[in-house]
């Protein structure tokens, strides 16, 4: 009987094979030996496929982070790296698939529907870990964009993908690098810095504008 899984399975190992998507489901279904009715009982189409195998890269490696002994001790910081890192050890394993399903993506600034499951289970963690932040003070909270941090997150998960990708130094080290840097330097424009201590010394003399001639500075 088929299953989540061997259906996931014979998908991947058929387009790794063929280079393409099967013509039908009849034709998938026939030759993996179960009836059309069986498929659709799991997945609406192909696509819907290779979103839930995308979303249970994301879900399996935020479980798996999770059950890490100094997980709860852990920085926003050090849980987005942890992330990241596992994420991409996770994608090794699946190299050969993740290589077929980003490159037959079209180039367009939106999203490819494929990669929407994964991006909401993403987003939802960086959420979480962002508000954490906020609250620890390890982050600044700044109106109107303290909301958009997790869309930071997101582009840096995508340009590290097809770092990735391309990336063929031994051991992916580079990739490794590339997270490193770049995590870093995400949170750093996170957290508050100069210009943030210049915005509200800007406020203060504005809400106290008249505090010279309170203090008999005024001009005579």
């Amino acid at each position: 009987m088929a299953t989540i899984e061997s259906i996931q399975k014979a998908y991947i190992d058929f387009v790794l094979t063929e280079g393409e998507q099967p013509k039908s489901v009849y034709i998938f279904a026939k030759k993996n030996k179960m009836a059309e009715e069986e498929f659709y009982r799991f997945f609406g189409s192909f696509d819907v496929i290779e979103q839930n195998i995308w979303t249970g890269f994301a879900v399996k490696t935020i479980a798996e982070i999770k059950t890490q002994e100094v997980w709860l001790e852990y920085s926003a910081r050090e849980k987005a790296l942890s992330f990241f890192y596992a994420f991409f050890e996770l994608l090794k394993s699946s190299r050969s698939f993740v290589v077929y399903s980003v490159k037959k993506q079209p180039k367009t600034f939106s999203t490819p529907a494929i990669f929407k499951g994964i991006k909401d289970v993403f987003e939802t963690f960086c959420h979480d870990l962002i508000v954490e932040g906020l609250a620890s003070n390890e982050l600044s909270e700044r109106k109107f964009f303290s909301n958009r941090y997790k869309d930071a997150l997101w582009v840096q998960l995508v340009f590290v993908l097809h770092f990735w990708i391309n990336d063929n130094s031994t051991g992916f080290e580079k990739t490794d690098e590339a997270i490193e840097k770049g995590i870093n330097v995400t949170f750093d424009l996170f957290q508050r810095s100069p210009i943030d201590n210049l915005i509200e010394y800007g406020k203060f003399l504005a809400q106290h504008g008249g505090i010279k001639e309170k203090m008999g500075f005024g001009s005579n």
